[in-house]
Order: structure tokens, then sequence, then C-alpha cells
């Protein structure tokens, strides 16, 4: 059953640009696994998500920059698809307040963390696609994504490639990276993790995922060591 009145469901495919003709598929994907009212969370969505995501993202940059070769074009993949640049998204269409989550989370402020933004997103993207197939979805994702596909920072390198050929450059061993520690329920874990560079004090990153980790762990380096801004 949807948790969703009429009215609701209504506001919800404005904002999507997209009506679900399987309201099971939109309750799935909004759904935190922090709630026990519904069955099922948007783990397994966020997976497929994820996929049909890159492939968007990618055929778009493919046929808009014939130009480019591929490790521009990497990078650039690289940086729309990761979770910030998803959580960006998710604010276009105020997914904060469509997150289906606990109370005690949402008192928390839960529905506002980047992470769980970029999860719901990417479950979002997969539910149309099981729902209206891939068209919709490429519409869904070139829309939701159209700023950042036309921003420069568009094209800026992840956080981890940048320190590791900035280490590299210098003739420094590649940037090292491991786990401090890992939190939190099986459901929402909290990875915080080190990276250390030759001859510099370890930077630590904090974040739902070990990559995400990393990623955030590099970030911090990078702006600690006024590397990169």
């Amino acid at each position: 059953m949807t948790p969703f009145t009429p009215a609701r469901r209504e506001e919800i495919a404005e904002r999507l640009g997209y009506r679900f003709t399987t309201d099971a598929l939109l309750t799935e994907a909004l759904t935190h696994g922090s709630t026990q009212k519904h069955k099922g969370d948007y783990q397994r969505l966020e997976f497929l998500g994820d996929r049909v995501l890159g492939l968007v993202i990618a055929e778009h940059l493919f046929r808009h920059h014939p130009k480019e070769g591929e490790g521009h074009l990497t990078h650039v993949l690289s940086s729309l698809v990761r979770s910030e640049a998803c959580a960006e998204a998710g604010d276009g269409i105020g997914l904060p307040d469509l997150v289906i989550i606990g109370s005690g989370e949402r008192a928390k402020g839960m529905n506002q963390n980047r992470s769980v933004l970029g999860d719901a997103m990417e479950a979002l993207i997969a539910a149309i696609y099981l729902d209206g197939g891939l068209e919709a979805a490429r519409a869904f994702v070139l829309r939701c994504w159209d700023a950042q596909l036309k921003a420069p920072k568009a094209a800026a390198k992840d956080p981890k490639t940048f320190l590791q050929e900035w280490a590299l450059a210098r003739a420094l061993p590649i940037p090292s990276y491991r786990i401090v520690s890992r939190q939190g329920p099986e459901h929402e874990p909290v990875f915080v993790v080190a990276v250390e560079v030759k001859d510099r004090p370890a930077a630590e990153g904090t974040a739902k995922s070990k990559r995400a980790a990393e990623m955030d762990a590099a970030e911090q380096f990078l702006k600690r060591e006024g590397i990169r801004p």
C-alpha cells in the first residue's frame, strides 16, 4: 500500500516530471532502512540506479563531446555520478522532503544527509527505469543533472584521482588508505578512512561507504594542504 495520498502523489509527479504507474516502486525508492512501516527499502534499487545513471551520463558525454578523449570523459563521468552530485540533483526536486525515514532519524536531520539523498536519488532513477523504461529514466536524469552537465565544475577530477596524480607528479608513492573505524547499524554504516601521503600528516574522511569516505579523506587532505580549494 502506498503511504501517499492522491494529492501527494500528484505533487511528487510534478516534482519528478514523471508519474508512476506502480506506486510500490516509488515507495520503495524513497524508503530509508530506518523505518519499519514499509517492507523493503531503497538499497536494491540504488544498486540498479547507479548503473542506469552511469549509462545515461556516459552516453550523453559521448554524444555531446566528440572531440574529448577517454581520460577526460572518464573524469567528468566520475564527478557527475558521485554521491554528492546525486544529492545535488536531489536538492533540485526537494528530495529531503520526500524521503520516507524514521521519525527519530528525521528529527536528527538524517533526511538532509548527503549520502542518504544520493542513495535515494539513484533508487529513484532505477524505479523510473523499471516503471517506464530507459527513455523515461534518461529524461529524468538529464533534467535533474542539467545544471551540473553545463557547469564547469563537472569537468573537475575526483579527489582521489587528483591527489594520486599530484603525488606521482612529485615522485611520491601512491597515497594509501586505511579504515580507521566502522560504526552504526548495518543499514546505515559510517566509515572513517585515513589517507596517508609520504612525509605528510594523515587526513581523515567520513561517509556511509568506504569509497565515499576515501574520497572525503582525499578532499580533506587537498584542502588542508592548500593543494586544491
